[in-house]
């Protein structure tokens, strides 16, 4: 790759290659802040794109990867985590558990691990793109490899 990355991206690459993931981070040319922008990008359906959302589950972070066609069920979400309550994160939240930007998180590459339910609709999809980190960074990834290098939980969110 070219592109200079950005020094978050270098960290998720960094997580994926000693995870043993396949997917390399992809530098997109404008700002992916949600599913369908990046999926008018990356030339895929909306529901292939993996959407890191991070929950303040009673006070712990809690990364849902949702897919992009869907709306995540919070009281759902709380039932499933077995916490009782949660809500969408600040920014300053997202970023302290995450070390990353809303608009780029990635599922790993972050300084501690985060638990992480992964949305059962994503196996649907061959490929299923995830943030890299920063807003203009993906990498392809599958729903069997997202549970793997999350060591994720697979749910219905909606």
């Amino acid at each position: 790759m070219s592109e200079k990355l950005h020094p978050n991206a270098v960290r998720v690459a960094s997580a994926l290659r000693e995870l043993g993931a396949t997917g390399e981070i992809v530098v997109l040319p404008e700002s992916a802040p949600t599913a369908a922008t990046a999926a008018a990008q990356l030339g895929c359906e909306v529901g292939a794109i993996a959407n890191s959302l991070i929950f303040d589950a009673d006070g712990e972070p809690l990364l849902v990867l949702t897919s992009g066609a869907h709306r995540v069920d919070v009281e759902l979400l709380a039932r499933t985590a077995g916490v009782s309550k949660v809500r969408r994160a600040t920014p300053e939240f997202v970023r302290a558990a995450t070390g990353q930007p809303i608009g780029g998180v990635a599922p790993v590459g972050h300084p501690a691990r985060v638990r992480t339910l992964v949305d059962t609709w994503l196996a649907k999809h061959e490929v299923v793109w995830a943030a890299g980190g920063h807003p203009h960074t993906v990498f392809p990834t599958g729903f069997e490899e997202l549970l793997r290098i999350t060591d994720g939980t697979p749910v219905d969110v909606e």
